[in-house]
């Protein structure tokens, strides 16, 4: 089982969401970083359980502690390890999890993957509690990234089918609504959706089931001239990350599959020179890359978010002990949409793919 991704910058997690702890550890972080703890507390808040009705009641106040790599507020250039203690687990929920394989978990595939020596309790580390530590290398990363000017931000595109207004890459989005956005449960570009949004997950939670939706990132002030062609594009960087998370099941870019219906003179976003002499395109169907490379307009993608599985409305499944079919009723502490938690893991990292693909070219090193 390998926890670790990177070419330049390495994040390496550890960790089951019932074990005493989970944690991060990243190598290749420049040496004298001033890490604003502040910041990267309210991004951990963000995606932490038991923020509001719409989430677990698990609640976990997800404090990384620091043990490695930094020293009187700044980085050393060691590798820099993070621990995120688990305070409220209760494993007896999961105790049916050995036997009962769980539609729509990691539950029967990671038993025969890993001959039942996997930790079921909480999913183990197949769970999206790993993506705390994951949040806090992704908040560093954002901070390298702010220093010159490069923004990242997302919001909730649709729940349930209701959708909000896309991201339109002809107004900006200033840091002071980015700062809204990560006060909201659901941050949206059209408010008069909110209401709907959250009937529609208090409906499924009333009737023991669960909703998903699409999540829309962008990241703004990103140069052009990053990334390779094939392997190490921009858009496999990002897609390798993004179904790294869990509950992740479709990725599209800039116009994604509209761009199928569009003839090339409609598709191609034309260059002009603005009143600054800077290269712009009149339209962004490619998301702001071309070639595995970014040229200088905003990057988009959506992911499709499907609903969590762990829901308690009855299913049927198997029961691996007696080799039979049979009924499960998932008890505990679950979310009835993901959504609203993934958005800080997304931008998270799209940041940490971004610095590992600017570090090729002699960026925060």
């Amino acid at each position: 089982m390998s926890g670790t991704w990177g070419n330049n910058l390495e994040i390496s997690l550890f960790g089951e969401s019932h074990g005493p702890a989970i944690g991060v550890t990243i190598n290749g972080l420049p040496a004298g970083l001033e890490l604003d703890m502040d910041a990267i507390l309210v991004d951990m808040a963000r995606r932490a359980p038991g923020s509001s009705e719409l989430t677990t009641p698990r609640k976990e106040k997800d404090q990384p502690e620091i043990i490695t790599g930094f020293l009187d507020g700044k980085t050393t250039g060691a590798p820099l390890t993070a621990i995120i203690w688990n305070t409220n687990t209760r494993s007896k929920d999961y105790s049916q999890m050995k036997r009962l394989m769980r539609p729509g978990q990691a539950d029967y595939p990671g038993r025969v993957r890993y001959s039942g020596f996997n930790d079921y309790r909480g999913s183990g580390h197949f769970s999206g509690r790993i993506t705390a530590p994951l949040v806090f290398a992704g908040a560093i990363c954002k901070q390298l990234l702010a220093q010159d000017d490069i923004l990242i931000g997302a919001h909730v595109q649709s729940i349930a089918g209701i959708e909000d207004q896309p991201y339109d890459f002809k107004q900006p989005v200033d840091k002071s609504t980015l700062d809204q956005f990560k006060k909201e449960t659901i941050p949206l570009f059209d408010e008069s959706k909110r209401e709907a949004m959250e009937q529609a997950v208090l409906a499924a939670k009333a009737d023991q089931d669960s909703v998903g939706g699409v999540v829309e990132v962008f990241v703004q002030g990103m140069p052009a001239g990053y990334g390779n062609p094939f392997f190490d594009s921009v858009e496999s960087t990002i897609a390798h990350l993004v179904f790294a998370v869990p509950a992740t099941k479709g990725l599209e870019f800039g116009s994604g599959f509209d761009m199928a219906k569009l003839r090339g003179s409609q598709a191609n976003d034309r260059y002009y020179y603005d009143e600054d002499g800077n290269v712009k395109t009149e339209t962004n169907h490619n998301g702001g890359i071309l070639g595995g490379i970014t040229f200088g307009m905003p990057i988009v993608y959506r992911v499709a978010v499907k609903a969590p599985a762990s829901i308690e409305k009855e299913q049927t499944t198997i029961n691996v002990e007696t080799q039979e079919n049979d009924v499960l009723s998932t008890h505990g502490r679950h979310d009835p949409i993901i959504v609203p938690r993934i958005i800080p893991v997304l931008e998270a990292i799209t940041a940490i793919g971004l610095v590992d693909l600017m570090m090729e070219r002699g960026k925060y090193v």
